[in-house]
């Protein structure tokens, strides 16, 4: 090889090294690309959905890397240095309402499930016990009645029979009573006979039997004592009998019309007392311990929310229902505002015990964010959002077990526009229009 050959052939290798060069240099230069893309692309994710941002592996939340202190950190809560302020336009369109974290006596309780219904004790049905016709009605539904009120006339063919045996029943007695002291008054002249004395005796025995079965008959048929003597006075045989309310309450229920019959099976009316109703809940087999007699009940419906009830356990069912393991358990609530209605379904605090003290809130300064719960925390004219984990809720407060320490400062006003605010200042730095 002469010294041209060599020196083309020293050009060729020197043309080769150079290239590959260049393509390593240029596929390095991708792959960085490519990472520089993904970064971008996580940090986006990041501010863009607060509470979806997880780490390549996909087991946690990682921080957003934006320098704006916007996202959460990894774990359950939002970065420290997350903050929402507002300029003074902003501020006076929203009333913000704060509350200071603090320690408070707390309880530890038992929610269940169940249905408002008429106290038995407090509950009365009005029937009567012959066929008889509707002569007169005194009430209405709704009409408030004291024991004692006219509520219905009725005209009985059996009241005229059993008024008809006790004039009788009077005069039978009447009768026998004058036989006996006349027979008495011969005897003792010593012109009578013991034996017709004897006979007189026994029959004025037999009169007052009869006349009390006969009374007794006018009370089975609603006949009070002042209206049985009335009766005896008068002589005054007619079929109307009216009666009255045996207990203090509303009408709840009254389907009678002038000349319309009932019977033994007829519920005539229906009064209740609801200034304390009942309320049965289903406790499950393993929380059964856990109840008592006597422990306070809190009771909310649907029909006013935020609005509680207060009672008493008052029973505690002796069988378990094999279908569904649970045990039946009863309080009494006061209701004289009237506001509960028979046939409501309710839900029920038992609580258990009294505990020591614990770190509370208004249950107002709490928002739902994603399957968690935050709240905001004033500091310096700014907000700050934190995770929190709760515990019981009592009274309008519930326990914060961790995300807020005693003395800070909660909005319990307002949070939704804070939590908005915050929202769009977490796209706008992730730079989503």
């Amino acid at each position: 090889m002469n010294r041209t050959d060599k020196t083309f052939f020293l050009i060729i290798i020197l043309a080769l090294a150079l290239g590959l060069g260049d393509l390593a240099c240029s596929r390095g230069g991708d792959k960085q690309a490519r990472e520089g893309d993904s970064a971008l692309s996580r940090d986006v994710v990041s501010h863009g959905r607060p509470g979806t941002q997880g780490r390549p592996d996909g087991t946690g939340r990682g921080r957003g890397g934006s320098g704006l202190g916007l996202g959460r950190t990894a774990g359950r809560s939002w970065d420290p240095s997350t903050v929402v302020r507002l300029n003074e336009k902003e501020s006076a369109a929203v009333e913000f309402e704060t509350a200071v974290a603090s320690y408070r006596p707390m309880s530890s309780d038992l929610q269940v499930t169940g249905k408002i219904f008429a106290h038995q004790m407090r509950k009365a049905i009005v029937s009567y016990p012959f066929p008889a016709r509707v002569a007169a009605i005194h009430v209405r539904p709704g009409d408030w009645v004291e024991p004692g009120r006219p509520l219905v006339t009725l005209q009985s063919e059996a009241v005229g029979e059993a008024k008809a045996d006790y004039f009788k029943a009077l005069a039978d007695l009447e009768l026998a009573r004058y036989n006996h002291e006349r027979e008495k008054r011969l005897f003792e002249r010593g012109a009578g006979a013991g034996k017709n004395l004897q006979a007189a005796e026994a029959q004025l025995k037999v009169a007052a039997a009869v006349l009390n079965a006969a009374e007794k008959k006018l009370h089975i048929l609603g006949f009070t004592e002042d209206m049985v003597k009335k009766a005896g006075e008068t002589h005054e045989i007619n079929p109307l009998i009216t009666l009255f309310a045996p207990i203090a309450g509303t009408v709840v229920e009254n389907v009678l019309v002038v000349g319309g019959m009932v019977d033994q099976a007829s519920e005539i009316l229906t009064l209740l007392d609801p200034r304390t109703l009942c309320v049965d809940a289903d406790v499950y087999e393993r929380d059964i311990a856990k109840v008592r007699k006597g422990q306070d009940v809190e009771v909310t419906v649907p029909a006013f929310p935020g609005l509680e009830f207060r009672g008493q356990l008052q029973y505690i069912g002796d069988v378990l229902k094999e279908e569904t393991r649970t045990v039946t358990v009863r309080t009494e609530v006061d209701n004289r505002e009237l506001r509960l209605k028979p046939g409501m379904f309710a839900s029920l605090r038992i609580v258990l015990d009294e505990q020591s003290r614990a770190l509370v809130v208004p249950d107002s300064a709490v928002l739902d964010d994603g399957g968690e719960k935050i709240l905001f925390v004033k500091k310096d004219g700014a907000f700050y959002p934190r995770v929190v984990t709760l515990g019981s809720k009592v009274n309008g407060f519930v326990e914060v077990v961790q995300g807020v320490a005693e003395g800070d400062v909660v909005v319990t006003s307002g949070s939704y526009q804070l939590k908005s605010k915050l929202y769009d200042e977490i796209v706008k730095a992730a730079g989503i229009h």
